[in-house]
């Protein structure tokens, strides 16, 4: 062992390395082990390993199986790790995501959120050659006129669907955008059920988009990613390899938010 190892060594807790190494060996295997299998792997004194265990029981980061009597890992160390994800802020996350996600597909790429009736650009990646330069983070556009902004709705009950639009009448219906309220929710409806939103010239003519909702650890809608495709209609060539593109995007960042979904599964890869 060299001095630096040495030092290093110097101000470590063992009781604390000796638990940390069993959590560790746990989670490296997937599967519920003996205690002598444990033993084994850890390389410790028997009595040592045995009152790591039996704390590492009692704080619930192992739980013991009540008739194998094998040990797997407990739910605490799944509460940590929700946790840690939770901490981590979707734009922390989805940033180098969307960049690859524009270098895949050519086009610029956005993470946006619902606050209220306003959908906001949270994160942006502009394309090469991008001539497109309508929305910048922190831009604000209504959830309803909006392709991200329906897609954002599919998480939301009919309730708070009515708390955010009360009226029959959508507030200033612009050509293009839904008539009406029942309108809105019927195509909310159907993009929940496809899993996606492809919309071309839906919000401004000549820009076409195509949406894919995150998920979080709880498989609530947490955010959206899309790329902004600068054409009136997206050519068939083109159009199902960049749905792949962004639904593998979607994928990758509901993943990194905690989300335990089936990739491959409607709501994931529609």
């Amino acid at each position: 062992m060299s001095d630096m190892e040495k030092d290093a060594r110097k101000y470590l807790i063992p009781g604390l390395e000796r638990g940390l190494l069993i959590l560790m060996e746990l989670s490296r295997h997937h599967r519920e082990m003996s205690f002598a299998e444990i033993l084994k792997l850890v390389d410790i004194p028997k009595a040592t390993a045995y009152r790591a265990i039996q704390t590492l029981e009692y704080m619930g980061f192992v739980q013991r199986h009540p008739t194998s009597g094998l040990y797997s890992l407990g739910v605490n160390v799944l509460r940590l790790g929700f946790e840690y994800v939770a901490s981590l802020d979707v734009v922390q996350i989805g940033q180098p995501v969307i960049e690859s996600l524009r270098d895949t597909t050519g086009c610029s790429s956005h993470i946006a959120i619902r606050d209220g009736r306003d959908v906001i650009y949270v994160a942006r990646v502009s394309a090469a050659n991008a001539t497109i330069r309508r929305v910048s983070v922190g831009t604000r556009l209504p959830v309803h006129r909006t392709s991200l902004g329906r897609m954002l709705l599919t998480g939301e009950s009919r309730e708070t669907f009515e708390s955010l639009y009360p009226d029959d009448q959508l507030p200033d219906n612009e050509p293009g955008s839904p008539k009406d309220r029942e309108s809105l929710w019927a195509m909310v409806q159907e993009d929940r059920e496809r899993g996606y939103v492809i919309a071309e010239s839906f919000f401004q003519f000549g820009i076409s988009s195509i949406v894919y909702p995150l998920f979080n650890h709880d498989g609530e809608i947490e955010a959206v990613v899309s790329i902004m495709v600068p054409v009136h209609e997206i050519p068939e060539s083109d159009r199902e390899r960049l749905r792949h593109d962004v639904a593998e995007a979607a994928s990758n960042i509901s993943n990194l938010l905690g989300h335990q979904g089936t990739r491959g599964g409607k709501r994931q890869m529609g």
